[in-house]
């Protein structure tokens, strides 16, 4: 007896796209380029591997990500590599390596895959998607009006007006930040013994990130914290004002969320997301802010602004009909040798005016007629004998099961 041999699938956390699913993530991909174009981000394609001192300067050694969701491994020459879990660094890491900082300001607009080692559920994978842009070298709040509004277009040009909300803080500047951190540490240490294990390694490392658990005990004891707002200075005040204003100039409403942070010390000033209640625990569609101090962080000699945002592609993709373009298909269905040759320099000229076309090459015609409904065709063109005699073709409207005849 032949032993049947095991089929082999997908690492867990991964999937493949076929179909529908391929062209609604590349639909996505195409959207936020084309838009992200008209607001000046040119593309950047960066390696999927980096070395790992790119996320740990980056990301900090003592955050989640870095010490339990990132892919790290010794190649064959020993040094230590990572799958990029995000994209921002490598962008920073690409801007440094080919000496553009005499060119600033940069704008960059990327697609493409990024792994964290994560528990999968709906809308998180550990090989997923993001879109982004990040702007370098602009350390005006109109930047940040700009990259906000970019992202803005790109939700709506996906069709998803009216389902998402952006919500907004000031994160302040470095002094303000300190002054609030120290306070931010005085208070819960006081409840130090009632916080989640996560949040008690947070305060030793970064209390800000506090603010964003999700446990239940901790949501009770940050409902007192104090709030940064509080401790903005007259600078940090002016730029938030500013945004604000801007945001207000060009109609994108906001919600302030004085518990919305971004945890490490090179974060400044905006902080916001694009969430929505639609998928759940996974709010989050779209989320970014500034980042005046990482180039410097990652070796830069200087300080240089840095603003931008990424969005999960899964997750846009079930808000999103993975019907993208599909409605213009049309299926040729010959009857016979003479069909055959003439269906073939038809579909040729229907491509080359771009209509997407499907052939069909066997079977009787309600089996064909079955093929092009799965091919999710609206025209179906049957050609016979008796059509070829006529120069006649019939032609099947199959989203409204209409039947005409059209000449050749």
């Amino acid at each position: 007896m032949i032993e049947k041999k095991k089929i082999i699938n997908p690492i867990r956390g991964t999937k493949d796209y076929i179909g529908n699913s391929a062209i609604s993530l590349n639909h996505i991909m195409n959207v936020g380029q084309d838009i992200a174009s008209l607001y000046g981000f040119n593309p950047i394609i960066t390696p999927i591997i980096e070395e790992l001192s790119v996320f740990q300067r980056s990301l900090g050694e003592t955050t989640d990500v870095v010490t339990k969701e990132m892919y790290n491994f010794q190649d064959k020459g020993g040094d230590d590599i990572t799958l990029r879990p995000e994209n921002t660094a490598s962008v920073v890491r690409a801007f440094l390596s080919n000496g553009l900082q005499q060119h600033l300001p940069c704008k960059f607009f990327y697609a493409g895959p990024m792994f964290r080692y994560e528990r999968p559920q709906k809308g998180r994978l550990r090989q997923f998607h993001q879109i982004g842009v990040e702007t370098l070298g602009a350390s005006e709040p109109q930047a940040d009006s700009d990259v906000i509004a970019c992202g803005q277009h790109i939700l709506c040009q996906l069709g998803l007006q009216g389902r998402f909300q952006l919500e907004l803080n000031s994160l302040g500047d470095k002094d303000s930040r300190m002054q609030y951190r120290s306070n931010l540490l005085e208070y819960f240490t006081k409840y130090q013994h009632d916080l989640s294990d996560d949040s008690k390694m947070r305060l030793k490392n970064n209390p800000l990130r506090i603010l964003d658990s999700k446990d239940e005990g901790d949501r009770k004891i940050v409902a007192n914290a104090p709030l940064l707002q509080d401790y903005l200075n007259d600078t940090s005040k002016a730029f938030y004002d500013t945004l604000r204003n801007n945001l207000t100039l060009l109609d994108i409403p906001y919600t302030e969320n004085p518990y919305l942070v971004r945890g490490l010390d090179y974060y400044c000033h905006t902080a916001f997301e694009f969430t929505t209640d639609e998928l759940g625990t996974q709010a989050t569609i779209m989320g970014g802010g500034r980042y005046d101090g990482l180039v410097a962080a990652m070796g830069g000699q200087k300080d240089t602004a840095g603003v931008g945002w990424a969005a999960g592609i899964e997750r846009l993709m079930l808000m999103i009909s993975e019907q993208q373009d599909n409605n213009n298909i049309v299926s040729l269905v010959p009857m016979g040798d003479a069909a055959n040759e003439y269906c073939l320099i038809l579909s040729a000229t229907l491509r080359q005016n771009h209509i997407r076309t499907h052939m069909s090459y066997g079977g009787n015609v309600k089996r064909r007629m079955k093929q092009a409904d799965k091919n999710n065709a609206q025209y179906v063109i049957i050609i016979g004998d008796d059509e070829l005699s006529q120069q006649l073709a019939t032609v099947k409207n199959l989203k409204n099961a209409t039947q005409t005849q059209i000449s050749f």
